[in-house]
């Protein structure tokens, strides 16, 4: 492990961002606080209603537990791909694809946002809480979930970023494209589906797939059946739903690389 050339490049990312204590200390501190901003709105909401979607505010704290573990994963190891674009403007990804290192991995560990440390730690703290005073009905199906859902969201989100950075390759000004997607499939995710209606629900939360990163795995642990008429074993469907994902993104970012021509100077 210590051989590793990722993790030595990883850690001196680290030790890099540590060098500025009070800088690196003010940014984990403020993205601790922009985390908490989230989960504050559900409790705001729930001043003013006694439900959301039909689902009372014990089941939407799972829901907004397991969407911001799952996107905080994703955003703190993955979400700096998003800076793909200006490698591919300037050109300094072609100095990336001269190393005999897989290019994805470099981009993941160079530009390693040590900051979002706490809001991961802060995501992982929420779900366990809500796993405590959510009504989840324990079974030993449920336990594995429960360990599994989060993972599979963050693989999914993950693979989201990873598919709208890689429009860089064809479309350098995709940034706001995939915003859209990866923060606002955020906070739809927050969410419980049957908030939502029309057309709107079913692309984000069906044709993208993004009902199966908070919404049917917390249907699942809590006993529920979605009110929405989804079949129940698809409520057990995010770990496969995330491993498509990440098929997916496995293709479109290796077509992007072929599709790179370098910047010509």
């Amino acid at each position: 492990m210590a051989d590793n050339p990722y993790l030595r490049v990883l850690g001196a990312t680290v030790r890099g961002q540590a060098q500025y204590r009070a800088s690196f200390a003010l940014d984990l501190v403020t993205a601790t606080i922009l985390a908490a901003v989230d989960v504050g709105a559900i409790f705001m909401l729930f001043r003013v209603t006694r439900s959301l979607g039909g689902f009372a505010w014990t089941e939407v704290i799972l829901i907004t537990a397991l969407s911001v573990v799952a996107f905080s994963l994703a955003d703190g190891l993955v979400g700096e791909i998003e800076r793909l674009k200006v490698y591919v403007r300037t050109g300094l990804l072609d100095t990336v694809l001269l190393r005999p290192m897989s290019a994805l991995g470099q981009l993941l560990v160079l530009d390693f946002a040590s900051r979002r440390l706490g809001r991961i730690a802060q995501a992982l703290l929420f779900y366990g809480v809500a796993l405590t005073v959510a009504p989840v009905v324990w079974t030993p199906g449920a336990v594995l979930l429960a360990v599994l859902a989060p993972v599979a969201g963050a693989v999914f989100f993950g693979s989201v970023f990873v598919i709208f950075a890689a429009l860089a390759f064809w479309w350098v000004d995709s940034g706001d494209v995939g915003s859209a997607f990866t923060y606002g499939g955020r906070d739809f995710t927050n969410y419980p589906t049957s908030m939502f209606g029309g057309w709107f629900r079913g692309v984000f939360a069906y044709g993208l797939g993004f009902a199966f990163v908070a919404y049917l795995p917390a249907l699942a642990l809590l006993g529920r059946s979605d009110p929405l008429g989804v079949p129940d074993p698809l409520r057990w469907a995010s770990p496969c739903v995330a491993l498509l994902a990440l098929l997916l993104a496995r293709t479109v970012w290796r077509a992007g690389l072929r599709h790179y021509g370098s910047t010509g100077s």
